[in-house]
């Protein structure tokens, strides 16, 4: 569904992506591996547009968006998108159904008289019962604010969900529901998923596919299987959570 070619994005004289290629299947869940200043999160946003990529081709369905400069055609683009942001990105002053039906009026030309019947479903695929809807986010635990920003993202109907650190900030049994919602999702709406993560537990866990993005490159793209059989010495290091190896070392040269 998605193409990355040689892309490459530059902050003045830092080369932070520096020759990405990567495909990511209809209907399947990619996970992008890496530590912090890795890349991923600019990655990401070179997929919707928030950034403009210095060089290299992102073709969504065919059709490459780096060479869109219309700001209406790249809207158009980025609807079929939907983003999972770290820190859920609720808004405070709105009670939870007025949260996950925000998209809708801005995004779609669903009429109001629908919000209800959306709100009941999409809150039902994250596992939220109905009357949560009637809370404020500050009511709401970690978890539970995860699956209101995602059933915010459900209500638009996206064909990819990008999540950015889905279970950051979770403990193992909340991350462990996020992981298997993940999945779930993919299984009920047929989907296609990029996962943004540094949790190996939930990695494994829900990849079909994943990409480990080192210095702005891809050292390993594969199943959870071949990056638990791997040599690659910094894959293997990341993988295994040490704090001995290639990594460590560059970061003490450093």
């Amino acid at each position: 569904m998605i193409e990355i070619k040689n892309l490459k994005k530059d902050f003045g004289p830092k080369h932070v992506l520096k020759n990405v290629n990567l495909n990511i299947p209809k209907g399947e869940t990619t996970v992008i591996l890496g530590g912090s200043g890795s890349g991923k999160s600019t990655l990401i946003k070179c997929l919707i547009g928030l950034e403009e990529v210095t060089d290299g081709h992102i073709l969504v369905n065919g059709k490459d968006i780096t060479k869109i400069h219309s700001e209406m055609k790249l809207a158009a683009i980025r609807r079929r998108f939907g983003y999972l942001f770290q820190e859920g990105a609720l808004f405070d002053s709105m009670s939870v159904g007025e949260n996950v039906t925000f998209g809708l009026k801005y995004l779609t030309d669903v009429p109001e008289k629908d919000y209800p019947k959306i709100i009941k479903e999409k809150l039902a695929l994250v596992g939220l019962r109905e009357d949560v809807a009637q809370l404020n986010p500050s009511e709401l635990s970690g978890g539970m604010k995860k699956r209101v920003s995602l059933a915010r993202v459900l209500a638009i109907g996206p064909e990819v969900i990008l999540y950015d650190e889905p279970t950051t900030g979770l403990d193992p049994i909340m991350s462990d529901i996020i992981s298997d919602l993940i999945i779930d999702l993919k299984n009920k709406l047929g989907v296609t998923s990029v996962v943004i993560t540094h949790d190996m537990h939930s990695a494994f866990k829900i990849a079909d596919h994943i990409a480990f993005l080192y210095e702005g490159n891809i050292l390993l793209y594969g199943t959870a299987e071949d990056f638990k059989k791997t040599d690659n010495p910094y894959v293997k290091q990341f993988v295994n959570g040490s704090s001995h190896g290639p990594i460590q070392m560059k970061l003490m040269k450093e």
